[in-house]
């Protein structure tokens, strides 16, 4: 997994177990793909202090996706929906049944 889709994908899952200022800095570098310089003059810290915080936020991200695996599990139920939806060819009830269940993903 391509690690911009693999942080965005834990901070979906996580981000509100982080503090709010770490969710911020986190959120303007990460997803707004703000410099660290341009957060650490935001937040009024160092840039190495926004480096050292976007590390401590992805391993604790981590940490709780290896206890508790709900982006393994998301992603394992996406990818047989849409096998589901593939294999329903000729069975529309089906494909509208996995296709609803795609856009709830």
């Amino acid at each position: 997994m391509e690690r911009i889709v693999e942080q965005t994908l834990l901070f979906d899952f996580y981000g509100e177990l982080l503090t709010e200022h770490q969710r911020n800095v986190y959120e303007d570098v990460i997803l707004n793909d703000c410099s660290c310089a341009e957060a650490a003059e935001q937040y009024h810290i160092s840039r190495q202090g926004v480096h050292d915080l976007i590390r401590r936020c992805n391993r604790t991200l981590e940490d709780y996706e290896a206890k508790l695996h709900l982006v393994e599990k998301f992603l394992s139920i996406r990818k047989k929906a849409e096998q589901i939806h593939a294999l329903a060819e000729g069975h529309e009830e089906i494909r509208k049944i996995a296709g609803e269940i795609l856009e709830e993903l």
